[in-house]
């Protein structure tokens, strides 16, 4: 229970990280934790993300087989991309502001980053084979 508890807040880490390099680069991938009630937020909206991914996000890369076998896999970043949009959409502790084109490019890069976040970050977590 401790890890996947560690995993979730490595994980919201590594929103609020994405969240800072996209409003450097000027896109809209917005996270608000300016108070107790606004992390909360961030870690429920974590919380749906994983979900989403699990579920959606896997049926959507099934579906996608084809299109990822011709892109080398390549598409699979798209797919990731429209998850972290859906769940933006919701706005639970994480949003986009921009809109059509400059919105999924909002999400493709911070999804992008909250996968090379997490990643780095997960080097730092105890493996599962540890119990």
């Amino acid at each position: 229970m401790g890890k996947l508890l560690l995993r979730w807040i490595v994980l919201a880490a590594s929103v609020f990280g994405a969240s800072l390099v996209t409003h450097a680069l000027q896109l809209g991938f917005e996270v608000d934790v300016k108070s107790l009630d606004g992390a909360v937020k961030l870690l429920i909206g974590v919380a749906v993300l994983s979900f989403l991914n699990a579920t959606l996000g896997r049926i959507l890369k099934f579906v996608t087989i084809p299109l990822s076998c011709i892109t080398l896999g390549l598409f699979s970043l798209v797919v990731n991309a429209v998850v972290l949009w859906i769940a933006a959409s919701l706005n639970l502790g994480f949003k986009i502001t921009d809109t059509g084109l400059k919105a999924f490019l909002a999400a493709f890069v911070a999804s992008l980053l909250i996968s090379f976040i997490n990643g780095v970050l997960g080097i730092f977590l105890p493996d599962d084979k540890d119990d």
